[in-house]
């Protein structure tokens, strides 16, 4: 699995100009399943993902976990994570895993996630539109394939 993972101030998912769902303070993640990606790499993801501490104390440290503030997820659906450029200007899509799969996974991974944290979720496969006010800015990059 590949996720950018965004801290956010709030963030939102339209779908036909319609907001479909929306946070306040917490994370933004982009979720990208890869066709060998397994129960380990959920297991592994929802605990750097509910875990993480990237929100800070009191004292203006990165100490604490969205868990900890109490935060919310946005979770949106991108398999283009899993793009190779190497050839041409065109991306091609074909390390991403077949869309049955990963919506399974992507579903399985929220469910799992929500046990740790309020989850909040795209459609998978829908044309989306993503709104959000950064905090920090703080992004962090996490591939399951090469932790």
């Amino acid at each position: 699995m590949k996720l950018v993972i965004q801290r956010v101030k709030s963030a939102s998912v339209s779908i036909d100009g319609q907001v479909y769902n929306a946070i306040q303070q917490g994370l933004l993640l982009l979720v990208g399943v890869g066709p060998d990606d397994d129960q380990k790499d959920l297991d592994y993801a929802v605990r750097k993902v509910s875990q993480m501490r990237i929100f800070s104390d009191e004292e203006d440290k990165m100490n604490l976990s969205v868990k900890d503030i109490q935060g919310e997820i946005l979770s949106i659906s991108q398999f283009t994570l899993f793009a190779d450029t190497k050839k041409g200007n065109r991306p091609a899509f074909t390390g991403a895993a077949k869309p049955d799969m990963a919506s399974q996974l992507y579903d399985a991974f929220n469910d799992q996630l929500e046990k740790e944290v309020p989850v909040k979720r795209g459609i998978f496969g829908a044309d989306m539109a993503i709104e959000l006010i950064n905090d920090g800015p703080v992004t962090i990059l996490l591939d399951t394939k090469n932790p």
